[in-house]
């Protein structure tokens, strides 16, 4: 990683702890379990229209401006069509997002994964792929890939190259293998993710969501 890209990095974490995260004190109960929940519940509600839109209110807005505890941080798709508020019917403060197409984590994304983990501390990180992602479905195709674009597929290959021989459809294949890799790198991502992860401190799942039902798929833990 050259000088530049590392005081960037350097520069935003600088940026973010300036800003208070206290001020509403988290909830006491706030466990991986309890967050993953909410984000079950959410998601069922949205599956079957029922949302409840939480957390819209302009009080909730004003409560925020003194800090911020949000119980789950998600690594997701940049597909306008996988919004995480929505699919799991969150609201103001509730997620910290990441967002990026093919859902991949370099070392911008890992820094404000780790921020929200370690200085936040949210006890469950998901990493959410998508059906017919269009990032990995470039990765599949291969071919040549224009400007920057070419950097993304570069790092969902190895996604791709894994999965060619499992049977049944080929990008539904790739989406998922890519989720389960990036939810390793992350549960291994020293020193900050991996020590968490090894105190309890942190759960790092994936996910993978269905365009065409709303339903979230939540993936087994892999090499725990």
């Amino acid at each position: 990683m050259n000088r530049s890209i590392k005081l960037l990095i350097g520069v935003v974490i600088f940026g973010l702890a300036a800003y208070p995260s206290t001020g509403r004190p988290p909830k006491k109960n706030l466990t991986p379990a309890s967050a993953l929940a909410e984000l079950k519940a959410g998601n069922a509600r949205h599956v079957h229209h029922r949302r409840q839109h939480p957390h819209e209110s302009t009080a909730r807005q004003k409560e925020l401006t003194s800090g911020q505890h949000p119980h789950a941080e998600v690594l997701s798709c940049a597909d306008s069509r996988v919004p995480p508020e929505i699919i799991f019917d969150q609201g103001l403060g509730d997620l910290f997002v990441v967002r990026v197409a093919g859902n991949v984590a370099t070392e911008a994304e890992l820094a404000s994964l780790e921020y929200g983990a370690h200085h936040l501390h949210i006890p469950l990180l998901v990493v959410v792929g998508h059906e017919s992602c269009g990032a990995v479905t470039a990765a599949l195709e291969g071919g040549p890939a224009e400007g920057h674009i070419s950097t993304l597929v570069q790092l969902l290959r190895p996604a791709v190259e894994k999965s060619r021989q499992l049977p049944g459809d080929p990008l539904s294949n790739a989406v998922r293998t890519n989720v389960e890799m990036v939810v390793q790198q992350l549960r291994t991502s020293t020193p900050i993710l991996s020590e968490l992860v090894a105190h309890g401190k942190l759960k790092i799942i994936g996910a993978v969501y269905s365009l065409r039902t709303g339903t979230v798929t939540w993936l087994p833990e892999i090499n725990r």
